[in-house]
C-alpha cells in the first residue's frame, strides 16, 4: 500500500488568488476612474463659477463706464474651449459682451443660473448687478473629457507598477508558504506505510506537524488492519487445504469402487472440490500478492504440463522462458483457466507476446468489443466489485504485484488475458 498524493498541491490556489488578484486589480482600477472623473469635473466646475464670480465685477464696471466693448483681464486669455458671454434676458436674449471664440448666439435663451450642460459646453450662469443680465462662463465637453481621461490615466499608470509589484509578491509569498504542503506531498509519493518503521518524518513547519501525526497514525492502524486480515485469511486458507486435499482423496477411491450408476455424480463432486482447492490457492496467493514477490525463472511449456484441468486441453506455442513469482502465475493462470472452463472453452494456449509477458488465449466464445472494454476499464481503475470475476481479479493483482498489470487484447475469437510481469 502506497500512499498517493495529489499531482500539484498549491497550483490551483497560486492560480486562484493570482486570477482574483487581476479582478481585484481591475475593480481598483475601474473605482479609481470613476473617483478621478467625479473630481475632475468638481474641480473644472469649481473653476467655472470662480471664473464667473471673477468676471461680475469688472463686466459691471466696464458698462457702468460706458466702455463698449467692455474688456475683462480675461478676454484675451481664452482658448475658444473656456469662453464667456454677457448676455442681456431683457426683451429677447441677445449677447451684450463675449470673449472672442464664444457663441455669437446666447448659450440660455432665459436666464439659467447655476450650472447646466447645453450641447458641446458646460455652463455656469450668474446674474449680474443689472437687472435681466447673465454672465454664462462655459467650457468644451470636450475639454473637460480630454482632462479627466489624462489625470484618470496618469493615476492608472501610477498606480499599475504598485499594483503589478504586489501581484508578483502576492504569488511569491502564496509560493513560499505552500512549500511545505509540496514538501509534503512529495514524501506522500515515497511513503510506503508497509516498509518497517516507515514515517513521513518530522514536519518543517509547527501547524503541519499534527498532519504529519494524524498521516502516520492512519497508516499504522490500515497496515496492522491489513495484516489482520492477510494473515485471517491465509491461516483460513492453510486449513482449508488439508480437508480438501482429504476429500478429494476419498472421492477418488470412492470413483473407483463405485457403480456406474453413481460414477457421474461423484465426477460432479469431485469437480466442485477441485474448483474449491483452486479458489483456495487462489485466495492464498491474492493475500501474498501485496508482499515481496520470490522472481525466479520459469519454461512457460512445463508449466502448461504441470497445470491439468480436467476436459481442457493446455498448449504452449513459442514461448520464451519468464522471470516471475512461480507459485503467483500457478495460481493466477489456474483461475484463468477455471474462467475459460466454465464459459465453454476446450482449448487454452499459452503464449509469450512480449518481454516478460504472459498471454492465456482460450477457444470460448469470448466477448464482444464493448464488454470487452468495460473489463478492462474496470481492470484499470481496480474497480473490481460486480464487475470482474475471481480470476480477472486475481490475475491483475498478481501482475501489478510483479510491477505490471493485466490487459485483455482484442481476439478474432475466443479470450484472451495478458500478464505484463513487469522487467526481469
Amino acid at each position: 500500500m502506497r500512499l498517493q498524493p495529489s499531482a500539484s498541491i498549491g497550483g490551483r490556489l497560486i492560480r486562484s488568488l493570482v486570477l482574483w488578484s487581476v479582478i481585484w486589480c481591475a475593480a481598483l482600477g475601474g473605482a479609481l476612474w470613476m473617483i478621478v472623473q467625479e473630481e475632475v469635473a468638481e474641480l473644472l466646475d469649481d473653476s467655472l463659477q470662480s471664473a464667473a464670480e471673477g468676471l461680475i465685477g469688472p463686466l459691471v464696471q466696464s458698462r457702468t463706464e460706458h466702455v463698449d466693448p467692455p474688456v475683462p483681464p480675461l478676454a484675451s486669455s481664452t482658448s475658444g474651449r473656456f469662453v464667456w458671454q454677457l448676455v442681456s434676458h431683457q426683451g429677447p436674449a441677445h449677447v451684450v459682451s463675449s470673449a472672442r471664440s464664444a457663441p455669437v448666439s446666447p448659450l440660455h435663451d432665459i436666464p439659467k443660473p447655476g450650472f447646466s450642460n447645453v450641447p458641446g459646453w458646460r455652463v455656469y450662469g450668474q446674474a449680474t448687478a443689472q437687472d435681466g443680465q447673465m454672465v454664462y462662463v462655459a467650457q468644451t465637453t470636450e475639454e473637460r473629457v480630454e482632462a479627466a481621461t489624462e489625470i484618470a490615466l496618469a493615476a492608472l499608470l501610477v498606480g499599475a507598477p504598485m499594483t503589478l509589484f504586489a501581484v508578483l509578491w502576492l504569488r511569491s509569498r502564496v509560493h513560499r508558504e505552500l512549500q511545505p504542503l509540496r514538501d509534503l506531498s512529495q514524501r506522500l509519493a515515497r511513503y510506503d506505510p508497509m516498509q518497517p518503521g516507515a514515517t513521513l518524518g518530522t514536519a518543517e513547519r509547527e501547524e503541519l506537524r499534527p498532519v504529519h501525526a494524524a498521516i502516520d497514525a492512519l497508516a499504522g492502524r490500515l497496515t496492522r488492519r491489513l495484516a489482520d486480515e492477510r494473515a485471517f485469511t491465509s491461516h483460513a486458507a492453510h486449513a482449508l487445504r488439508t480437508p480438501l486435499a482429504g476429500i478429494d482423496a476419498q472421492l477418488a477411491v470412492a470413483l473407483r469402487e463405485a457403480n456406474a450408476a453413481t460414477r457421474p455424480r461423484l465426477q460432479r463432486v469431485r469437480t466442485a472440490a477441485e474448483r474449491l482447492q483452486r479458489v483456495v490457492v487462489a485466495l492464498l496467493a491474492m493475500f501474498r500478492s501485496g508482499a515481496e514477490v520470490q522472481r525466479s525463472e520459469i519454461n512457460v511449456a512445463a508449466l502448461a504440463a504441470r497445470l491439468p484441468v480436467e476436459g481442457l486441453v493446455i498448449e504452449a506455442e513459442g514461448t520464451t522462458p519468464l522471470v516471475a513469482d512461480a507459485d503467483l502465475i500457478t495460481a493466477a493462470v489456474l483461475n484463468l483457466m477455471d474462467n475459460a472452463q466454465r464459459h465453454g472453452a476446450r482449448t487454452v494456449t499459452f503464449s509469450t507476446p512480449g518481454a516478460n509477458v504472459l498471454q492465456v488465449h482460450d477457444d470460448g466464445p469470448g466477448v464482444d468489443s464493448a464488454r470487452r472494454r468495460e473489463l478492462q476499464a474496470a481492470i484499470d481503475a481496480q474497480d473490481y466489485d460486480g464487475r470482474t470475476g475471481l480470476g480477472l481479479m486475481l490475475a491483475d493483482l498478481v501482475a501489478r504485484a510483479h510491477g505490471g498489470g493485466l490487459s485483455l487484447p482484442e481476439q478474432a475469437s475466443g479470450f484472451a488475458a495478458e500478464l505484463n510481469l513487469g522487467s526481469r
